[in-house]
């Protein structure tokens, strides 16, 4: 082929590139304005009615505050809401913050998968941050005041607002940050403590510029949204006779049982952030290499309820949760020794292991000495060491001494590290001790593996024995 011939031709392929990608830009200015569109042609999804009323009021408001049920699509409509803004506004600076940094990447890899319907050309999509062609910014941070008063934000997400613990100081960051720009802030979460940020702006009479997004889950219904009537039978029989529960995350309204034996108000308070102990805590990779001073709790079951490991590590006086483990049901002991002689082995061996023994008895502890599972002890769950182990993690968050990661799952069953916290009710016995329950058809396992794991921490002291002497 002559060069002239090959020259023309491939003039002729660029300007039909040229004219494709100047159509597909005209295409795109053209949906400015019309989010149903945006959402439809440029993100690929239809929304629900829901969906374009809280885009309305992002327009319309300087301040929003969104209360949605779960799996409704909070973070994915303020997701696309972000982009769209970014996209078109030039020269935007966005920010994600939240209870953890963790919380906020997830939210980048939310957008990102939005990213890939874009026009490709200066689009770069990273870890913590997306650059748009038109040097629009969207970038997580960590929970931690100091990191956003500094930069200039146009708009500010605060995701999960009622979980973030030292939420005023956030609050007081975003408020400093938005002066300089007239800046938009929306707040989303679902309901938990009233001492909250998130409490008052949808709430006290001093945040009326908050506008607000409420629903319950009767309104996401198919076909007005995604929830389908047998997924709404399998959570209100998950959440069992926990209507606090039922009433928070799927009504998106603040409810509390006088009765739970950790506040919700403490349960956020330990979630680990650097304001509150020096690190935005993060889950340790089980299979990753780590040294410490472990220690762990188990708590046994095979079918019925769950069986679940928790590791701690003791690092300058104080405690954190560095691994939860939930095992599918039915369980088989066998393989849980085997994970356990493995992460022993990779993270340099624990100091202690307290195992709850009550059902197996002491041979599931000879069992696990066999498969070579070192310094492990049995825990016989009577009603006194239960009120000893209960009492003991209490103590441990009020006094400031333990710190998790705002732990969420989907597997083997829908749950969160706050709410299984809150899950264990207490009463008063006629003996005068204390008595400890949760309610019918949800699992406390979470919290007695934890408890086993601050418990593994301390000596244990042998029961007092009580015996009738005859006379």
């Amino acid at each position: 082929m002559r060069p002239n011939k090959l020259f023309s031709e491939w003039f002729e392929i660029f300007q039909n590139f040229t004219t494709v990608k100047h159509a597909r830009e005209l295409e795109f200015d053209n949906m400015k304005k019309d989010t149903k569109r945006f959402f439809k042609e440029a993100l690929g999804f239809s929304p629900y009615p829901y969906q374009l009323e809280v885009a309305d009021l992002f327009e319309r408001n300087q301040f929003l505050a969104i209360r949605w049920p779960r799996q409704t699509g909070k973070s994915f409509t303020v997701s696309a809401l972000l982009l769209k803004y970014a996209w078109e506004h030039p020269n935007s600076y966005i920010a994600i913050v939240g209870p953890s940094w963790r919380q906020t990447k997830l939210n980048i890899r939310r957008m990102g998968a939005f990213c890939r319907k874009l026009p490709k050309q200066g689009l770069h999509v990273q870890k913590t941050r997306i650059s748009l062609p038109n040097d629009s910014v969207i970038e997580a941070f960590p929970n931690n005041p100091e990191t956003i008063r500094g930069p200039t934000f146009q708009i500010i997400w605060w995701e999960e607002a009622n979980f973030t613990p030292n939420d005023e100081d956030l609050y007081d960051a975003i408020l400093f940050t938005l002066g300089t720009t007239n800046g938009k802030l929306v707040a989303t979460s679902t309901p938990f403590n009233t001492d909250s940020m998130f409490w008052k702006m949808c709430n006290h009479k001093d945040f009326e510029d908050f506008a607000e997004h409420h629903f319950t889950w009767d309104k996401a219904l198919e076909p007005h949204g995604p929830l389908k009537p047998a997924i709404i039978e399998k959570i209100k029989r998950q959440f069992g006779d926990d209507p606090a529960r039922w009433r928070r995350e799927m009504e998106a309204e603040w409810a509390e049982d006088e009765d739970v034996w950790l506040p919700q108000s403490l349960i956020v308070a330990c979630v680990g952030t650097v304001k509150n102990c020096g690190q935005d805590l993060q889950e340790y990779n089980p299979e990753y290499v780590y040294e410490g001073e472990f220690f762990a709790g188990l708590d046994l079951a095979q079918t019925r309820d769950y069986c679940v490991l928790s590791v701690v590590e003791r690092l300058n006086d104080k405690l954190f949760l560095r691994h939860l483990k939930i095992f599918q049901q039915p369980t088989l002991y066998t393989q849980v020794m085997g994970y356990l002689k493995a992460l022993q082995d990779r993270w340099g061996g624990f100091q202690k292991i307290r195992v709850d023994f009550t059902r197996e008895g002491p041979s599931i502890i000879a069992d696990m000495q066999a498969a070579g599972v070192e310094n492990v002890e049995g825990v016989n769950f009577s009603v006194p060491r239960k009120s000893e182990m209960a009492s003991l993690l209490k103590q441990r968050m009020t006094t400031s001494k333990f710190y998790y990661p705002l732990l969420n799952w989907e597997r083997p069953y829908r749950g969160d590290i706050c709410s299984e916290l809150n899950i264990e009710r207490y009463d008063l016995r006629k003996d005068g001790a204390i008595g400890y329950s949760h309610p019918n058809g949800t699992h406390d396992d979470v919290f007695w593996s934890i408890a086993l794991a601050i418990f593994a921490t301390v000596q244990m002291e042998p029961e007092p024995f009580l015996a009738v002497i005859p006379r």
